[in-house]
């Protein structure tokens, strides 16, 4: 077995501190510098193609923004001028920030503050952008009737229909090894190449000068960089930080134009380069994956030839570590429920197998499970590969991170993900290779343009246009598929689901499709395609398909919520004939005894949903609740019409989800396959195809108060499941059974990714016994081809407290979905969830 092991302290040097407490001085601020500069080059450009359009504003972003080299860091690389803070991407969307001007510094989650200098500055660079940004072409593309399941809260497809392109991992490793110098080469060959009695050819070369200009920014970014450091260098009088300056300076001289030849020049080129993304586009998930792997070189040889301690080696690898940390982005308010607490979920992911199928653990794999020890930040979101020969020093280390209590590392299976990528066409090697993009997704890097989170699509929804034969609201959404009180077998029932679920994903694709193709018009990534194979060979931006594979992932929520509805009508009306359907549908009208909205007319909520959702903004119950009043239409409560204390009571003992329980496993597995066996049957607009996920993000919470009551006794407006895990509180058979249960729906197919949440009181992993136990709880879980499994190990008690006392709990980073954040800047509904997950005991 490897010697791997180096378990060093769980401790955070004073430098690392230092930078810790710069990054969370302050609330992060909204800054106009990027807004301003884009729209200027805009103008400039408008003759232009628009591939050509997008690599010169890049470039004049680099050589014109602001550059920070912050107290104390040794890797340098800003996106914004104050620390945490986030720039403004007004081609993709801007409206709904212009609407919350005013209540960014007061919302319950992820606040930012902005100064009226700002506010003024983004107004007037915002009227330029009426009718060109992102977001309005994709919405004129849109089908009117998706649009209506949309905006009934069907799917969301916010990520990319307001914001830029993420969930991408670059090949970093052909820049450490080649530099920006060696991209433009072979930009330059590709144009010297081309055969220009080709129609495409013009297009072609566009893009391949727009690659060459990018990546001459890149170089020129870093020599700016450079000139700083050495300026600040003259003039530093402590001699130790003038000398680190000196070494920042000539880091910065030599990459990323360059081939880094040390560990030290490989972190700051690899940096370069997570930057420059994140300033060319908004798109989060910018994620590192296999950083253990394409770093390791460097590590090896500058420890082998002593040039580097291991102890400097670290101290730069928390440095980096911190530097993650920087990265922000602001959303919507209604956002900021699915994607609480700042997450940017830059992946990173260390162990596994490599390309020929051997493990490819080492020593950089610990020292970047070390780093989050260290540094206790959310980012970056870190992630384990386990398979059948992973070491067991490295679960061991896995395990005691985790129970550091920060929800990390999330753990993988390689023996699931590897053939379920081969199933989806990528060689074995390439399967191989695959790392984990944003919060669960797996992908290959360097070679896809995954589109992964690419919708958050409602299971239970497609449930209620079942029992409400295709109405939502009193609007007619899908088809109608039979009256729900005049089925009699279940079979009708699952053969209506299946039917709702055909005409909902259909709209799900058009939507996606939309979307995707507005970006490869409004807004094509030359600078993130130089780095992602095909795309120099294939003369295209990753937004028209030059990437080698192409997938769009829209991920299912409320797997267990359905499953464990589809449990309750087949039992308590089918097999038992206690109650009758109409019986049930009545109680759901009801709520099961509290209070439901009374319906409008049809023709009032057409105006709500019309005056809502302009700009493309979702619909919620309070906002009909508040424009109904403003339009003295009303929406009132409606009472309930009997007491259904004893159905619930029935329900609660109908067997769920999550125990282990065959038959309620397998109806959840079914709810899942249904949705997913349609997903796969479409293709995108850039030649590849649709894969479905199943994981929320944290999306199950508001999308839980965009559902009515469900046939399994959850009342409107409540939490959705969260990813695959059981439903909160119903896994009562304990973490063993809960794992069985997940174990059973057929991760295979997903192969966009699930997300399992297990949450355990820090009692239960105390020790190296407890240390051992969770270890066995992975291996057995996985043995059963369980896709994944994240942990947040931090008492109930503990939680409330930071609840109730924020300002005592600054430091608390917990597990939300596929991602970690600072449990006191999620909005209250966020908070509530985490706390109403079972807490597991061994």
């Amino acid at each position: 077995m490897k010697q791997i092991l180096n378990i060093g302290p769980e401790e955070t040097s004073p430098r690392i501190q230092n930078l810790i407490d710069g990054l969370y001085k302050a609330l992060p601020a909204v800054e106009s510098e990027r807004a301003l500069l884009i729209t200027k080059s805009y103008k400039e450009t408008e003759a232009l193609p628009m591939v050509l359009r997008r690599a010169k504003a890049l470039e004049y972003i680099l050589e014109n923004m602001t550059l920070v080299i912050r107290d104390s860091e040794l890797i340098v690389g800003n996106l914004t001028t104050a620390p945490r803070s986030t720039q403004i991407f007004p081609e993709f969307s801007n409206k709904w920030l212009l609407d919350e001007f005013d209540s960014l510094a007061q919302r319950k989650g992820d606040v930012f503050t902005i100064t009226d200098e700002v506010k003024n500055q983004l107004k007037e660079c915002f009227t330029y952008w009426n009718g060109r940004t992102v977001n309005e072409l994709a919405t004129e593309l849109m089908y009117d009737d998706t649009k209506t399941a949309m905006n009934h809260n069907v799917f969301t497809v916010g990520n990319y229909y307001f914001n830029g392109v993420g969930h991408i991992s670059v090949d970093y490793e052909r820049v450490l090894k080649n530099g920006f110098s060696g991209i433009i080469k072979d930009a330059e060959n590709a144009l010297a190449n081309l055969d220009k009695g080709c129609p495409d050819s013009i297009e072609k070369t566009h893009f391949l000068n727009a690659v060459i200009i990018t990546s001459k920014a890149a170089i020129r970014y870093s020599e700016r960089f450079a000139a700083l450091a050495e300026k600040m260098a003259a003039e530093e009088r402590d001699m130790k930080r003038a000398q680190e300056l000196r070494v920042i300076a000539a880091n910065c001289r030599k990459v990323p134009a360059n081939p880094a030849e040390n560990f030290y020049e490989a972190l700051q080129s690899f940096w370069f380069v997570q930057a420059i993304i994140q300033i060319e586009s908004n798109g989060h998930s910018i994620s590192p994956m296999r950083f253990d792997q394409y770093m390791y070189s460097y590590y090896k040889a500058d420890i082998e030839s002593l040039n580097l301690s291991k102890e400097r080696a670290q101290e730069l690898l928390d440095c980096l570590w911190v530097k993650f940390n920087d990265v922000n982005k602001v959303r919507d308010t209604g956002s900021t429920k699915g994607f609480g607490g700042y997450p940017m979920f830059q992946n990173l992911i260390v162990g596994g197998q490599d390309r020929a199928g051997m493990d490819a653990t080492n020593e950089l794999s610990i020292a970047c499970l070390e780093a989050t020890q260290h540094t206790k930040l959310p980012q970056p979101s870190i992630s384990i590969r386990v398979w059948n020969g992973s070491p067991h020093e490295l679960l061991i280390k896995a395990a005691e991170t985790s129970r550091l209590g920060l929800g990390m590392p999330a753990y993988y299976n390689d023996e699931v993900i590897i053939p379920a990528l081969v199933n989806r066409g990528l060689t074995l090697g390439d399967a191989r290779d695959y790392g984990i993009i944003g919060c669960v997704e797996p992908q290959v890097g360097g070679k896809t343009e995954g589109w992964h989170d690419a919708a958050f699509f409602n299971l239970a929804k497609v449930l209620e246009l079942v029992v409400y034969n295709g109405c939502l609201d009193g609007v007619r959404i899908t088809p109608q598929t039979g009256e729900f009180t005049s089925f009699t077998s279940f079979g009708q029932i699952l053969e209506a689901y299946q039917k709702q679920m055909q005409y909902c994903v259909r709209f799900l694709t058009n939507a996606d499709n939309s979307v995707d193709m507005a970006h490869g018009q409004r807004a094509p990534l030359p600078f993130v395609s130089s780095m992602v194979d095909d795309c120099i060979g294939k003369g295209k931006s990753i937004q028209c398909g030059g990437a080698h594979y192409n997938f769009t992932g829209p991920q299912g929520v409320g797997v267990a919520n359905v499953g464990d509805s589809l449990m309750c009508i087949k039992e308590l009306v089918f097999d038992k004939k206690k109650y009758t359907l109409a019986q049930i549908k009545q109680a759901m009208e009801d709520n099961f005894g509290g209070t439901s909205m009374e319906a409008v007319d049809a023709e009032i909520l057409k105006e709500v949903v019309r005056r809502l959702t302009e700009g493309g903004k979702s619909l919620s119950p309070d906002q009909i609740a508040r424009l109904a009043e403003l339009t003295s239409q009303g929406i009132t409560a409606k009472k309930a019409s009997g007491d259904y204390s004893s159905m619930l009571e029935d329900m609660e003992n109908v067997p769920k989800f999550g125990n282990d329980i065959e038959e309620a496993d397998d109806l959840a597995r079914l709810s899942a396959l249904v949705y997913c066996r349609e997903v796969e049957k479409y293709r995108n607009v850039r030649g590849g195809q649709f894969q479905p996920g199943l994981y929320p993000v944290s999306a199950n919470v508001p999308m839980g108060e965009q559902t009515g009551a469900m046939p399994d006794g959850r009342k409107a407006g409540e939490p959705l499941a969260d990813g695959v895990s059981p439903v909160s509180g119903r896994d009562t058979n304990g973490p063993t059974a809960a794992a069985n249960s997940v174990a059973h729906l057929d991760h295979m197919i997903v192969s966009n990714g699930t997300l399992f949440n297990q949450k355990f009181h820090p009692s239960a992993l105390s020790g190296r016994e407890g240390l051992e136990k969770l270890s066995a709880l992975v291996r057995g879980f996985f043995d059963q081809k369980g896709m994944h499994v994240q942990y947040n190990v931090v008492g109930r008690e503990t939680l409330v407290d930071a609840q109730n006392h924020p300002d005592q709990y600054k430091n608390l980073v917990v597990r939300v979905a596929g991602y970690s954040a600072h449990f006191i800047y999620l909005d209250k509904s966020l908070q509530d969830d985490i706390i109403n997950r079972t807490e597991q005991i061994f």
